[in-house]
């Protein structure tokens, strides 16, 4: 009987490392996204079409459902110019859901010599990292809630992507069942609280972080926003989503006392942190594994301002 049981335990531990995301997979998305033949994945360019074809392409690998109609790429226009937004949904036993986003999109290059690409390891590659990681995760397991996932453009010009992405009524079936969303910007580099800690957005709006921090695994730890006076809160792609009243905050590691990558050349994956990444990744995608309908329903307080 004892060597059943221990067949059985070293099993289940088997499936459990198996299931996690490996630092080998986080740094190939990463790289694919930062690389230099994407120059920058400007909005507008052939390269930022690229990138979300290829984001759309890991989300078939995970066997998501479309948002709606046949295809993951959600076309809208600014200004003259076509991109996409990249959305799909994984269903779970309960039409509630929780979704995960970050933006795909960067500032492009610049006319200097030498090194001229803004590749974006950290802003965003890093986000949208943590997004196909957890759908990765839950490829092959049953939830509670469904599962939404979204990689936004035309972020570095305004918001622009998620807006248009908030504001499709043919979305409406999808938004009108979301009960949080987790947006992840810029965790490449270890926060200021430490390795695996991350800070949130307009933590004083809602009990959305302490929801998560009840249920977290391996010390797993979300901070409040030590960055309060910059209102990060209302200065990400969350905030179209609180336009609707959604609960939707960013999550993030970037210490801004020491983030000389921001918005330069050098934000390529020799800045990226891998191991403390992939730790984040997999331990906020277990940590999504424990909650449920039940034990999970954060909601605002009189704090937030849902029109600005």
């Amino acid at each position: 009987m004892k060597k059943v049981i221990s067949i059985v335990l070293i099993a289940q531990s088997f499936l459990s490392f198996a299931q996690e995301i490996s630092k080998e997979r986080v740094v190939n998305i990463v790289s694919t996204l930062a690389s230099d033949e994407m120059k920058g994945r400007k909005f507008g360019t052939a390269e930022n079409d690229k990138a979300a074809e290829y984001i759309a392409s890991e989300f078939k690998k995970d066997n998501l459902d479309y948002c709606f109609g046949d295809s993951y790429l959600i076309p809208f226009e600014y200004k003259g110019q076509k991109g996409f937004n990249v959305c799909g949904i994984k269903k779970g036993k309960s039409e509630k859901s929780l979704a995960f986003s970050g933006h795909f999109d960067h500032i492009g290059t610049n006319n200097k010599e030498g090194d001229n690409i803004y590749n974006g390891a950290d802003d965003d590659a890093s986000g949208i990292s943590t997004v196909i990681g957890i759908a990765d995760y839950f490829k092959n397991k049953k939830t509670d809630f469904s599962l939404v996932f979204m990689a936004f453009n035309a972020e570095e010009i305004g918001l622009i992507g998620s807006k248009a992405l908030s504001e499709n009524k043919d979305l409406n079936p999808v938004f009108n069942n979301i009960s949080a969303l987790f947006n992840f910007e810029m965790l490449a580099t270890e926060s200021q609280f430490g390795k695996n800690a991350v800070f949130m957005t307009g933590d004083e709006f809602s009990d959305f972080d302490e929801l998560i921090n009840a249920n977290a695994v391996n010390d797993l730890k979300v901070y409040p926003d030590p960055y309060k006076t910059e209102q990060l809160f209302y200065r990400s792609d969350n905030v179209n989503f609180v336009k609707k009243k959604i609960i939707a905050h960013s999550i993030s590691t970037v210490d801004m006392t020491k983030a000389f990558h921001y918005h330069a050349v050098n934000d390529d994956i020799k800045i990226v942190d891998a191991d403390n990444l992939t730790n984040i990744i997999n331990n906020f995608a277990k940590t999504i594994e424990k909650l449920n309908t039940k034990n999970f329903a954060p909601k605002y307080n009189d704090k937030v301002k849902y029109d600005f």
